[in-house]
């Protein structure tokens, strides 16, 4: 089964290098994209997505704003906050957050715990 993961950056070159790699691990896996907090929370509304991975320093609402209000509504969704801002705080708030701390630049070694998590809990019987 594939799922489909949300990718929240307001860098373009972020959200193709997260679908490229996203793509090397999780081929079978479709991204759909937004480009802030915002227009995050839209999608949502109309598309399905099932993984959400979100910046952190974005205009509007910041990825752990968003990511609170994702979570309100969808408690089990495996979300990931990916950022180049290492400080202990943003870390133990997205802990807060039940969300998954990715330090960017992403790579694939970054990656793949995250999604490997979110497809067993998506996904158990592919185990």
């Amino acid at each position: 089964m594939s799922l489909r993961v949300l990718i929240v950056d307001d860098s373009k070159l972020a959200r193709i290098v997260l679908t490229r790699t996203i793509g090397a691990l999780q081929p079978d896996w479709s991204c759909v994209e937004a480009a802030n907090g915002d227009e995050a929370l839209a999608t949502i509304g109309q598309h399905h997505a099932d993984v959400v991975i979100l910046d952190f320093n974005m205009p509007g609402k910041n990825g752990l704003e968003v990511a609170e209000e994702l979570r309100s509504r969808f408690p089990d969704m495996p979300i990931a906050i990916a950022t180049a801002n290492i400080q202990d705080e943003i870390i133990s708030r997205a802990r807060a957050a039940q969300a998954h701390f990715i330090a960017k630049p992403v790579n694939e070694d970054g990656l793949r715990g995250f999604l490997v998590a979110a497809r067993k809990q998506l996904l158990p019987e592919s185990q």
